[in-house]
């Protein structure tokens, strides 16, 4: 069984998750200077997930279809939730075809150091929006 119920839910955390990372400067002034638009497949159920860095600010959309990615990244859904959980190494699930990507991946594993705070965030954005059911810690 899938974690998530649906795309709605899946939007509603990853892609508010990615909204909290793109307002937070520590993170987003990083990821500007990438100039990366990095689009995100997900599966189990069905979203995309669009960051694009190309600009002064970091932009979200779903289902976008408009924007030309730099990078794209296709995995479940769950292998995501647990990656931002810090329960998914990167480099291995490559490795294992957990996760697969298209383009630049050297640019892609360069971001790591940028979106380390993201492994401490995650959880407790969870927590703090209703999403508790969520939590793979309980």
């Amino acid at each position: 069984m899938a974690v998530f119920e649906n795309a709605e839910v899946l939007e509603k955390i990853l892609g508010g998750f990615f909204r909290l990372l793109s307002d937070t400067p520590e993170v987003a002034d990083k990821l500007i200077k990438a100039k990366l638009v990095i689009k995100f497949h997900y599966t189990e159920p069905d979203l995309t997930l669009t960051v694009d860095c190309s600009g002064d600010k970091v932009e979200i959309t779903a289902n976008d279809e408009a924007k030309k990615p730099t990078v794209e990244m296709f995995m479940k859904a769950e292998i995501a939730h647990k990656f931002w959980y810090g329960k998914v190494n990167l480099t291995a699930a490559l490795a294992r075809r957990q996760m697969t990507a298209k383009g630049p991946i050297p640019k892609i594993m360069a971001l790591l150091p940028a979106i380390k705070p993201a492994y401490a965030m995650y959880p407790k954005y969870i927590d703090d929006n209703g999403f508790e059911k969520y939590n793979i810690h309980k």
